[in-house]
C-alpha cells in the first residue's frame, strides 16, 4: 500500500491542556487533521490513517470523526521526553502488521500546527516521489531571522557573536545563505527512513518543502489566543 498518514495525539499535553481536542473555531483541533488526511487519500488513490494515542478521551472524538480507535500507544512512549520518530515507528509497524503490507511513504500530520492545505501536501509529496534519494520531506517557512546575520549566541570567551560566520565577501542580510523555520506541520517519510532506524527528521538526505502562507505551531495559549484571533476576523482559514 502506497500511504500511511500517522496522527499523533498524546493526552498530557503540558502548554494548552486538551490541546489535541479543545475547539478552535468550533471543531475539535484533531479534526481538522483527520479531515484532510481523508481528503488527501480520496485524492491519491487511498491509504490508511493510524491514530497514536493513549488518552481515551481523545480515541472517543477521533471515532466520531471516522478513525479507528483499536490501536494504543504504549505507555512506554506517551510521556513527554518521547521523540515523535519512534512513535510514528511504533504506529507503522501496528498498521503493517494489522494490514498486512508494507507502506510506501509515512505521512504525519502534526494536530497542533494545522494551517497546510490539500495543495501543500500534494505538492511536497510530488518533490519527494520525484528526488529517490531523498528519505523525507517536511514543511517549512521563510524564518524572519537569519543566524548568519541577526541571531547571536553565547561564545566560548563569554562575549556574544553571530550564531553563524559569514563568508569574508559577504556583508549584508540579503547575501546571507537562506534559512527556514520548521512549523512542524507535516513530514513525508520514505519507508526507508525507519527501515533505517533514523531517529531525527533531518537526515543528510532530507528535503523542504516551502509554504509561503502563515502556518505556524500552537504551544502554549499565546499561540492559541492568536490562531483564534486570526480565524475569528477571517485573517486565515484552516483547510480541512
Amino acid at each position: 500500500m502506497k500511504f500511511l498518514i500517522t496522527i499523533c495525539a498524546r493526552g498530557g499535553s503540558k502548554g494548552v491542556p486538551g490541546k489535541n481536542i479543545r475547539p478552535i473555531n468550533g471543531i475539535p483541533l484533531i479534526a481538522y487533521s483527520i479531515k484532510l488526511a481523508e481528503r488527501f487519500l480520496d485524492q491519491m488513490g487511498g491509504g490508511i490513517i493510524q491514530l497514536s494515542t493513549e488518552s481515551g478521551e481523545i480515541k472517543e472524538v477521533a471515532a466520531h470523526y471516522g478513525l479507528d480507535i483499536t490501536y494504543t500507544r504504549p505507555d512506554a512512549l506517551a510521556g513527554d521526553e518521547v521523540g515523535k520518530v519512534d512513535v510514528m515507528a511504533a504506529a507503522l509497524e501496528y498498521a503493517e502488521n494489522t494490514h498486512n503490507c508494507s507502506f510506501e511513504y509515512v505521512l504525519d500530520l502534526d494536530i497542533s500546527s494545522p494551517l497546510r492545505t490539500l495543495t501543500d501536501l500534494v505538492q511536497a509529496f510530488d518533490l519527494i516521489e520525484s528526488d529517490k534519494e531523498a528519505l523525507d520531506i517536511f514543511s517549512v517557512n521563510k524564518a524572519a531571522r537569519n543566524p548568519y546575520f541577526n541571531m547571536v549566541e553565547t561564545k566560548e570567551s563569554g562575549y556574544f557573536g553571530l550564531v553563524k560566520e559569514l563568508p569574508s565577501k559577504l556583508n549584508t542580510r540579503q547575501s546571507a545563505p537562506k534559512v527556514y523555520d520548521m512549523n512542524a506541520s507535516f513530514y513525508f517519510f520514505r519507508r526507508a527512513f525507519f527501515k533505517q532506524g533514523l531517529r531525527s527528521v533531518i537526515t543528510k538526505s532530507s528535503l523542504i518543502y516551502v509554504m509561503e502562507h502563515i502556518c505556524f505551531d500552537i504551544d502554549d495559549m499565546d499561540d492559541l489566543k492568536i490562531m483564534e484571533c486570526l480565524l475569528e476576523n477571517d485573517i486565515i482559514q484552516i483547510e480541512y
